[in-house]
């Protein structure tokens, strides 16, 4: 795989417009000032989560006994709780936040932007080509801007679609989240199933 299609691959499993919907919804409660900033922090948060897990990543799960399995389980139960709320949205955000209450890590930076999938990739594509570590930042750097540019000017889309538009797009997007979110599961669970089979 050349840099550009890491690129691409890293960019359509962060996939910035189908987590549009989310950073507004959780947004939405918090003064219009604050909200850029916000979504700055939360940004660079997933960057350096993101770098840290491309350099680390296998490292940090061994020594911690955790499997790679392990993680798409524990990321597909947390997307399947948000996409619930985000069908069924309550009074509050769908990330759970009380009304007006900043989001920190979660669930903007972790896992919407660095989720499982996307820290699997990474820690895949360092194991299967760890000669290649330049190829693979420039690919994270390439993919994390564009859907930081997209996720930046969320406001336009909320002009193109509107109110209606967007409450639309988060039922839609709930609904989505929740079949990748239980596929997550399913994937952690066959996978975590075959390793126990295989060490047998």
């Amino acid at each position: 795989m050349d840099t550009w299609s890491a690129a691409v691959m890293l960019f359509l499993i962060m996939d910035p417009l189908g987590n549009l919907p989310v950073f507004m919804s959780v947004l939405k409660s918090i003064e219009p000032k604050r909200r850029q900033f916000i979504l700055i922090r939360e940004l660079l948060f997933a960057l350096g989560i993101l770098f840290l897990f491309l350099f680390s990543g296998q490292s940090v799960l061994n020594f911690l006994n955790v499997e790679q399995e392990t993680v798409s389980i524990a990321g597909g139960i947390i997307l399947f709780l948000i996409a619930l709320k985000m069908i069924f949205p309550s009074s509050g955000n769908p990330s759970g936040l009380a009304v007006g209450e900043e989001p920190f890590l979660v669930p903007l930076a972790i896992p919407m932007i660095a989720g499982p999938s996307t820290l699997a990739a990474l820690i895949l594509l360092a194991n299967q080509s760890p000669d290649r570590m330049v190829d693979w930042s420039i690919a994270l750097a390439a993919s994390w801007s564009i859907s930081a540019v997209i996720l930046m000017f969320s406001n336009v889309f909320h002009k193109i679609l509107g109110e209606r538009g967007l409450v639309a797009m988060e039922r839609l997007m709930g609904m989505i989240l929740v079949m990748i979110a239980i596929q997550m599961l399913l994937d952690g669970v066959t996978k975590y199933f075959i390793h126990a089979a295989g060490a047998l």
